[in-house]
C-alpha cells in the first residue's frame, strides 16, 4: 500500500513538472512567433513598434530564465558552460549544509524541548487510540508483524541461545526470597480465599471421580472374611468424613483454615529470611535445571505455544488479533482520563529525544554520507522532480515581465526622449 502511494505521488509529481514545462516552453515559442513575425512583417505605426519591442524583450527574459532554471540541474543544450549543472557538482555540500540544517535547526535540545511540549504526544497518542478503527488498525499491524518474529523463535540457534541465556538467568536468580513474597502477597490479600477454595474445589473432584477406586483399594486391603458390603460401608464412611473436613475447611472461621493460612505465612517468612530454606530451594532448582526432561519439555511447551499463537493469527476471526485491538483501545481510554499519565508519558518522550542530541553531530554527519554516495544525475532528477515544476513558473513569470520591461522602456524611449 505504501509503495503503491510512492509511485502515484511520483506520477503525479511527474505529470505536473511535464505539464508546467510545457507551458513555460509554450509561452516562451509563442512570444519568440511574435518576435519573428514583427521583424519580418513590420506592423505599421506605434502600437506595432511596441508589440515588436514587448515580444522582443519577452524572448530576453523568458530565454534567460530557461537557461538560469536549466543550469540548476544540467548543462543547457548539453554546453559544459562555467558555473553550469549547479546541483549535480555541489551534491556533497549540499549534503553537508543539509546535515547542518538538520542539526541546527531540529536537534537543537531548546527547539526540541519546546516543540514537543507543543505537539503534547501523550494527548494526541490517547485521542487517536481511544477511536475504535484506529486500534484495530495497530491491532491488525501488530498481528502482520507478529508472524515472522515467531517463526524466527523457532529457529534451533536462536532457541538454543534464548535457552541458555534462561538457564543462566534462572541459574543466579535467588527463587526463594521471590516465592517467599508471592505466598506472603497471597496470604495477606484476598486471593488467599480464592486460591485456597479453589484447591479445595479441585479436591472435591477428585474425590468424586477416583469413589471407586477408593472402594477398590478398603476391598484389596480387607480381611477375606470381612463381606464386600461392610468394605464399601467402610469406604463411603472414609469418603464421608473426607468431605466433612473439606466442608469444614469452607468456612471462612473455621480453626483448619486459619492454621493453614497461618502455617503459609510463617513458610513465606521462612523462605524470605531462612539461609536453611533458600539453600533446599536452590538446590531444588538445580536438580531441575540438570534435567534433559525439564529442557525438553519447555521446548515442547514452546513449540506448541508458538503453534497455537500461529494458527490463531491466521484465522480470520483471530482472538489475538481482537484481544490486541481491545488493549489498545482500551489503552487509548484509560490515558484520555489520566492526565497524569499523559504528562508522564511526554516527559518520557522528551527524555527519549534529548538523549540523541549528543550525537546530532555524527546525524548531521551521516546525512551528509549518505547524499555523498547518492549518484550526481539521480539527486538532479530527484530534485527537479520535487521542485521544477514550481521553477518553471519562475520561466513563465520570467517571459511575461520581460514583456513588460520591453514595454515600458519602449514607451520611456519614445515619449521621455
Amino acid at each position: 500500500m505504501i509503495e503503491n502511494s510512492a509511485a502515484e505521488s511520483e506520477a503525479q509529481l511527474r505529470r505536473g513538472l511535464r505539464r508546467n514545462r510545457l507551458l513555460a516552453t509554450g509561452l516562451l515559442g509563442l512570444a519568440a512567433a511574435i518576435f519573428i513575425a514583427t521583424a519580418a512583417w513590420p506592423l505599421p505605426g506605434f502600437w506595432g513598434a511596441l508589440v515588436h519591442a514587448g515580444a522582443e524583450a519577452a524572448v530576453v527574459g523568458g530565454l534567460a530564465d530557461w537557461f538560469a532554471v536549466t543550469a540548476l540541474f544540467r548543462h543547457p543544450l548539453g554546453l559544459p558552460i562555467p558555473r553550469t549543472a549547479i546541483i549535480p557538482k555541489s551534491k556533497d555540500r549540499i549534503g553537508e549544509g543539509l546535515g547542518q540544517f538538520v542539526e541546527r535547526n531540529f536537534l537543537a535540545p531548546e527547539i526540541l524541548a519546546a516543540k514537543l511540549k507543543q505537539f503534547a504526544p501523550g494527548r494526541r497518542l490517547a485521542e487517536w487510540l481511544e477511536r475504535p478503527e484506529h486500534a484495530q488498525l495497530v491491532a491488525a499491524r501488530a498481528s502482520e508483524a507478529l508472524p515472522p518474529i515467531i517463526r524466527a523463535l523457532g529457529d534451533r540457534e536462536l532457541r538454543d541461545f534464548a535457552a541458555r541465556s534462561f538457564h543462566e538467568q534462572l541459574a543466579a536468580a535467588e527463587l526463594a526470597p521471590l516465592l517467599g513474597r508471592l505466598l506472603a502477597l497471597i496470604t495477606q490479600s484476598g486471593a488467599f480465599d480464592a486460591v485456597f477454595d479453589r484447591g479445595l474445589d479441585a479436591a472435591q473432584d477428585a474425590l468424586a471421580r477416583n469413589a471407586d477406586q477408593l472402594y477398590a483399594m478398603v476391598a484389596e486391603r480387607s480381611r477375606w472374611w470381612i463381606p464386600r458390603r461392610i468394605d464399601r460401608r467402610i469406604a463411603e464412611q472414609i469418603i464421608a468424613g473426607i468431605e466433612e473436613i473439606l466442608a469444614e475447611l469452607r468456612r471462612p472461621e473455621s480453626e483448619g483454615r486459619r492454621r493453614f493460612h497461618g502455617a503459609l505465612e510463617t513458610f513465606s517468612h521462612a523462605l524470605i529470611q531462612a539461609p536453611e530454606w533458600r539453600q533446599r530451594v536452590a538446590e531444588i532448582k538445580d536438580r531441575l535445571l540438570r534435567q534433559p526432561e525439564v529442557q525438553i519439555w519447555l521446548g515442547e511447551m514452546w513449540d506448541e505455544l508458538r503453534r497455537i499463537v500461529l494458527d490463531d493469527l491466521a484465522a480470520a476471526q483471530s482472538r489475538t488479533r481482537a484481544a490486541l485491538a481491545a488493549a489498545f483501545l482500551s489503552l487509548g481510554r484509560t490515558l484520555a482520563l489520566d492526565a497524569a499519565m499523559q504528562e508522564r508519558l511526554d516527559a518520557g518522550i522528551e527524555h527519549l529525544a534529548l538523549a540523541v542530541v549528543p550525537w546530532r553531530g555524527q546525524i548531521a554527519a551521516l546525512i551528509a554520507e549518505v547524499v555523498r554516495n547518492w549518484d550526481a544525475r539521480t539527486v538532479a532528477a530527484r530534485l527537479e522532480l520535487a521542485i521544477g515544476s514550481d521553477l518553471q513558473y519562475i520561466r513563465m513569470t520570467g517571459t511575461l515581465v520581460g514583456a513588460c520591461v520591453g514595454c515600458l522602456l519602449f514607451l520611456i524611449a519614445r515619449f521621455a526622449f
